[in-house]
């Protein structure tokens, strides 16, 4: 009964990863709900059928890598000994923690996890002559795998496969009740729930500080010069050095919403760019900088904005241009082009800071041409 239980869990979440929505989500700290329904295995000796149970319970991303979930939980089975005339449930409530591994921030968010709490089976079991109502409240632990997948911002579905750890003070042994005898008892458990995100923290707007412009100075007064009777030779040509050349490319060209794998709509514009720069091989430098918007945490964004900027350069290697001129900077969302107004992660909102998710390539040359 176990193994088909695990096959439910297993196909259960297959079925979460080959479904297509149009979410766009990430990290963001969200606190959320997870009420839902459970399907219990119980332990052999508590000689008990399958049963059922609910659930409640109120979690938190912590960070890009862990969630925290706590709750409450009740389930019960009817008994199963085999005794005849005996009637009666197993019966379980818990309290417990668990922490979340989350292996992924995708819509698709595969976890493992871990957690500790309180049970407290009632095994009230009873048949002519004998009522058994053994009660235990004990500590409780457990761990098992999951995964969440996000249909918006607002709503998604959890399920998790667990095994938990408890202590009773009853089992069944041939078909004779055994009273007071304390056992630990394994309960497998698969969950499935709604998530429903109720809350973020809000993201500090930053504010575009533009640099003062810095006035060229004046040229200095040339002295008129006094008439001589040779001819005035002609003026020698002044050196200057042309503009540095800065290539902006969209994120959204290069990549899909909170992610850092190039799309091939990317790639062509950034063999445009390659090639512009292995045709010039005046140029010495080539700064390539990423870029993210105020969505999400401060260290999130630096990481994404890094990640992306190693992916543009990784790229422009491939296509020829020489590693050792490149070098990548990550501003995560520190340098803003437009501000929009709104802390709630709507589409509206994503769409309008469009412009601060971008890659910038910009190429110093040190050529000197004639100038006039």
């Amino acid at each position: 009964m176990k193994k088909n239980l695990i096959g439910i869990a297993v196909a259960t979440t297959l079925g979460l990863a080959a479904f297509s929505a149009s979410a766009e989500d990430l990290y963001r700290g969200a606190w959320y709900a997870v009420p839902g329904v459970s399907y219990v295995n119980t332990d052999s000796s508590l000689e008990a059928n399958n049963g059922g149970g609910a659930f409640i319970k109120l979690g938190q991303e912590l960070s890009p890598n862990w969630d925290i979930q706590g709750g409450l939980g009740y389930s019960r089975a009817s008994e199963d000994t085999g005794i005849a005339g005996m009637g009666g449930r197993y019966k379980q409530t818990t309290l417990g923690m668990d922490a979340l591994y989350m292996l992924s921030r995708d819509k698709f968010r595969p976890f493992l996890l871990t957690g500790l709490g309180m049970a407290r089976n009632n095994v009230d079991y009873s048949f002519p002559g004998l009522n058994v109502d053994s009660r235990k409240t004990s500590w409780m632990a457990n761990i098992g795998l999951g995964a969440q997948y996000l249909f918006n911002d607002s709503f998604g579905l959890q399920v998790d496969l667990r095994q938990q750890w408890s202590r009773a003070e009853i089992k069944v042994v041939n078909g004779v009740v055994v009273v007071g005898d304390t056992d630990t008892i394994g309960n497998t458990l698969l969950n499935i729930g709604g998530i429903f995100r109720f809350g973020a923290p809000a993201p500090t707007p930053v504010a575009v500080v533009k640099p003062a412009p810095i006035a060229a100075p004046e040229p200095a007064a040339v002295p008129e010069p006094a008439p001589v009777a040779a001819p005035v030779p002609a003026p020698a040509l002044v050196s200057c050095t042309p503009q540095i050349e800065i290539v902006t490319v969209g994120a959204e060209k290069l990549f899909d919403f909170d992610q850092s794998q190039l799309k091939e709509e990317g790639k062509a514009a950034l063999n445009e760019a390659a090639a512009k720069i292995k045709a010039n091989p005046e140029i010495k430098l080539v700064i390539v900088t990423g870029h993210a918007d105020r969505i999400g945490s401060d260290a999130y964004n630096q990481k994404l904005s890094a990640r992306r900027a190693d992916q543009v350069k990784a790229y422009l290697a491939k296509q020829g241009v020489a590693e050792s001129i490149m070098e990548v900077v990550a501003k995560g969302e520190s340098e803003p082009v437009v501000q929009c107004a709104g802390n709630k992660t709507t589409k509206k909102l994503i769409s309008c800071l469009q412009p601060n998710r971008r890659v910038e390539i910009r190429a110093e040359g040190k050529k000197e041409v004639a100038c006039h």
